[in-house]
């Protein structure tokens, strides 16, 4: 068909796509109500995730934080694995941000099922909505489950101490606890993904922690920025910084024996491995970058 055949793309054109949406959105209200979709044994709602969630974060992914997303032909196309990145910015936006550039960026649209503490799911709205994301509580039991799924599997070893560290140590990695995400990957044979997010440190530069307030509340810190909270709510909206987001190659654990995952000396050498392989690129990152806002 010639271009002089092709069918006029006037306000028809336009009209049909309209109706499409509108009735693929009353096809989803409808299930909604109806009760006629599906959630996995951990609460994860995949359509409302695919449909409504990640189209909620994703004007804050694309034109609030402009992420720059490298290395995801790291990530396995199918299988198991396990995505270790580092973890910063008061408020666990990069998370979320992380989920939308593997869902967005790679060429299989996976998921990310997040590992997520205990808090997430002590709080009223966050808890359900964390779930329907396809978050789950930090702990091997859950992790391996979802890996012998064959689902791709977030981890941030450093916590709070990484979420609510000090303006002074940005970019400079915490403890990575004791290792127990190189054991549940030992166990399941999957591969580690060192992951390195650049620009979440500088959202809500935290230069003091109210710890009487903290304790109170029942918060492992309570921040003081800049602008909170001296601005009141206003306060609360983060910086619009640039991120960078860069998954390195794989470290693959099915070499090992079954009994490996028992070995500390092992496990230790494999924490510090990926730990030094996020740290070095968080650097070389950082070099590379112009500037933080641009």
């Amino acid at each position: 068909m010639t271009s002089e055949e092709q069918p006029p793309e006037g306000p028809q054109g336009g009209e049909g796509g309209l109706e499409r949406r509108i009735a693929g959105g009353l096809a989803f209200l409808r299930r909604r109500l109806t009760g006629d979709y599906e959630v996995d044994d951990f609460g994860y709602d995949e359509e409302l995730t695919d449909q409504v969630l990640m189209s909620l974060l994703r004007p804050l992914y694309e034109k609030y934080f402009r992420v720059e997303v490298k290395g995801v032909e790291n990530i396995p196309s199918e299988g198991g694995a396990l995505i270790v990145a580092n973890h910063s910015g008061t408020l666990p936006m990069d998370g979320l941000m992380l989920q939308v550039a593997v869902h967005d960026n790679h060429p299989a649209g996976r998921h990310l099922r997040l590992l997520a503490a205990d808090l997430v799911f002590m709080l009223p709205v966050v808890n359900e909505l964390a779930r329907k994301l396809g978050h789950t509580l930090a702990c091997a039991e859950d992790a391996s489950r979802l890996l012998e799924q064959g689902e791709l599997v977030g981890v941030m070893p450093e916590g709070f101490k990484g979420l609510g560290k000090p303006f002074a140590d940005r970019y400079k990695l915490q403890r990575f606890g004791r290792g127990g995400f190189v054991s549940t990957a030992l166990r399941a044979g999957t591969p580690i993904v060192p992951c390195s997010i650049v620009g979440a440190e500088e959202i809500y530069p935290m230069i003091g922690n109210a710890k009487t307030v903290a304790r109170l509340l029942g918060f492992p810190y309570f921040p003081i920025t800049p602008t909170f909270p001296w601005l009141g709510p206003l306060g609360a909206v983060p910086l619009p910084t640039k991120w960078t987001i860069q998954f390195g190659e794989p470290i693959p654990t099915d070499g090992y024996p079954p009994e490996a995952a028992e070995d500390p000396m092992l496990m230790f050498n494999l924490t510090d491995q990926v730990r030094e392989q996020i740290q070095h690129t968080l650097y070389k990152l950082l070099v590379q970058r112009r500037s933080v806002f641009f």
